[in-house]
């Protein structure tokens, strides 16, 4: 059974934007700013970092979905899963664990992250921009797993093939998120 009577039983983020479409549009604009946007990070590394705030929220959907996506673009599976446990061990550039290491901090404690945080991100050759890029796909993360979570979107390999599909379809577009909106009828257009 749904947690929302108005959803399927397993429900995908689009039956939930479908139902409750007020802020999806503007939601959607979000993610391809950040996503897809100008960055120091490339797509897959922002894709990653998302990938793996949803991995430390333990949140199946956005996980899955964002680990795929990642591939997609080009970032070993196994990458991904090493990441997961040690990030240090994954093969990724310092500057990447130095952030991901802060962002698994910003996720989990919060109040606790420090200037020194932010200065071992430095020294490891991040920008302030991508500093600041980072905690910006940690903080979207942080609020979409929870959006999926309490509205009770799980991970299943339909669900993931889906999504599959449609960012397969999507690879090369600047804003695959808002093209997601579209195909659900949202858009400054839409009624």
């Amino acid at each position: 059974m749904a947690r929302f009577p108005s959803l399927p039983d397993l429900p995908h983020l689009s039956d939930v934007f479908q139902t409750f479409g007020r802020a999806v549009w503007p939601l959607c604009e979000y993610h391809d700013v950040i996503l897809r946007g100008d960055s120091d990070w490339t797509v897959s590394e922002r894709e990653l970092m998302a990938a793996y705030v949803s991995g430390l929220n333990a949140c199946g959907f956005c996980h899955g979905a964002h680990k795929m996506i990642a591939e997609l673009h080009g970032i070993p599976p196994d990458t991904l899963d090493l990441m997961m446990d040690d990030p240090g061990r994954a093969g990724l550039s310092p500057g990447l664990v130095a952030t991901l290491d802060y962002l698994r901090k910003l996720t989990r404690e919060p109040s606790r992250v420090t200037d020194a945080d932010a200065q071992r991100v430095f020294e490891a050759g991040v920008s302030e921009q991508g500093l600041f890029d980072a905690i910006t796909v940690c903080a979207l993360f942080n609020f979409m797993n929870r959006i999926v979570e309490g509205a009770g979107v799980l991970f299943s390999e339909d669900n993931l093939a889906a999504s599959r599909e449609r960012n397969e379809a999507s690879l090369d577009q600047a804003s695959p998120y808002r093209a997601f909106a579209r195909t659900l009828g949202f858009g400054p257009e839409a009624p």
